[in-house]
């Protein structure tokens, strides 16, 4: 028998500017709002997160964002690294250099609102880099596996300079999200050795819309419906495919009037949908497991490469998804 397909949930883990680099008179940057996204005293990010993942035995790779520290300072992230790490759960390294605009001290530099990784100088980059991963060696005590790039953008410098700094492992790419400008780095899954780096990204797959045409998508929780996540599975599971990496946020399981959370409910939708797939997972554990950055790691890099076919979706999905979607954005409580 063959062994399980991984399934590695990542869960980008961030605060947000909300608004406040357009307008810093009127807004500013929220922290727990966009992690614990708390409601009615109930936590549905990271504690739904975490009570989510122990009832079905499930390993995830939370990817923590640290820059921000250069705005809130150390919490309220330093306590939610601890709260995952308590929890058994893997904890990876983030990166929005548009929080390095709020640094102050004048011996580090001075660096723009850009949030992109890309375009930037070997040098410039191996500072951001370098200065978020201390910030995430002091919360988490140890040196991250894996990095992923703010927005998921991509380019031959970013794994250059990973590999300067001993990172083996990425998740940088999405290219149903952003695509990058270097065709080698077009990668719609499996494992990817790219300057010395391996780069897992997140799943892609092909849907088709009512013109016939076909589109890439990534797998989201916020954007796939579970029927449509289940079929991946089962057809990845019977083509072989070893690795799936899924994308999502804490702040997916609510829903919010406006970008600084003035009033937000729970998002009823994209909880079932994560509930029902660690379910799956639980319930077929021999074809599928969950498997994190930090625990596979040096697996991964000992199996080495591994390319996998792009898997399609019928379009009956493509529709149910839609209308899925479209009735969990327009209706506030449905």
């Amino acid at each position: 028998m063959s062994k399980p397909t991984e399934i590695t949930i990542t869960i980008d883990t961030e605060c947000s500017v909300a608004g406040a680099f357009a307008n810093p008179d009127k807004y500013k940057p929220v922290a727990e709002e966009a992690i614990i996204c708390e409601v009615d005293g109930k936590e549905h990010g990271v504690g739904f997160l975490l009570d989510t993942f122990k009832e079905y035995g499930i390993t995830a790779s939370f990817f923590i964002e640290c820059a921000h520290y250069y705005y809130f300072g150390d919490e309220p992230m330093r306590s939610v690294v601890q709260r995952i790490l308590d929890a058994g759960q893997d904890t990876q390294l983030h990166v929005h250099p548009c929080w390095m605009y709020y640094n102050e001290n004048p011996a580090l530099g001075d660096f723009p609102t850009d949030d992109s990784c890309k375009g930037r100088s070997y040098s410039e980059l191996r500072k951001i880099f370098e200065l978020s991963m201390d910030i995430f060696e002091r919360w988490s005590g140890k040196k991250p596996d894996a990095i992923r790039t703010g927005s998921l953008v991509a380019d031959m410098n970013i794994y250059r300079v990973m590999q300067d700094l001993g990172i083996p492992l990425s998740s940088n790419i999405a290219i149903g999200v952003n695509v990058p400008d270097e065709p080698t780095l077009n990668l719609h899954g499996g494992r990817h050795m790219v300057d010395g780096v391996m780069e897992l990204p997140v799943f892609s797959y092909r849907d088709m819309n009512l013109f016939g045409r076909r589109n890439i998508k990534s797998l989201q929780i916020t954007s796939c419906s579970w029927p449509e996540m289940k079929y991946l599975l089962r057809k990845a599971r019977a083509e072989g495919i070893e690795n799936i990496v899924i994308l999502t946020h804490p702040f997916e399981y609510i829903k919010k009037s406006d970008p600084h959370f003035s009033k937000s409910i729970r998002n009823r939708v994209n909880q079932e949908r994560l509930i029902n797939l660690c379910r799956f997972i639980s319930e077929n554990d021999q074809d599928f497991v969950s498997a994190d950055f930090g625990s596979y790691r040096d697996e991964w890099l000992q199996n080495g490469e591994r390319g996998e076919a792009m898997i399609s979706t019928p379009s009956y999905y493509m529709v149910g998804r839609k209308l899925h979607n479209k009735l969990n954005d327009t209706l506030w409580s449905y």
